[in-house]
């Protein structure tokens, strides 16, 4: 279920997730950057453009910015971050680079999130 912080909790202040009871629940809104996890592009940074319903996005990176196309993806594959740009729903790619550098987060945006890789020890 996607909820908007406005919604829940009545007052403007974001957090990026909630623990209520024994849910977590996590917000989505257009213009919110989030990491992909899942995939070829996991690792990546992309842009909601648009809430399709409870389970989709529509995303772009845009792709000449950070490698993630425009496509639908599913609310488990994403994780929203603490940034967001000032988009309208369903804006262009140019649209939404614009907004990023209005933003000032092209650094942010172009460097992803590396994994934490950890080395195993092994017996021979």
């Amino acid at each position: 279920m996607i909820v908007r912080y406005y919604e829940v909790f009545g007052w403007g202040k974001f957090l990026n997730s909630w623990v209520i009871g024994q849910f977590m629940v996590r917000v989505f809104d257009v213009g919110r950057i989030c990491v992909k996890t899942r995939g070829r592009e996991a690792g990546k940074m992309c842009v909601i453009v648009d809430i399709v319903d409870d389970d989709f996005l529509l995303v772009t990176g845009p792709k000449q910015l950070t490698g993630v196309k425009r496509r639908k993806v599913n609310v488990k594959h994403v994780e929203p971050t603490q940034y967001k740009v000032n988009i309208s729903k369903g804006a262009s790619d140019e649209d939404v680079i614009k907004a990023i550098e209005d933003a000032k987060l092209m650094d942010v945006v172009k460097q992803g999130v590396s994994p934490n890789l950890y080395l195993i020890p092994t017996t021979q």
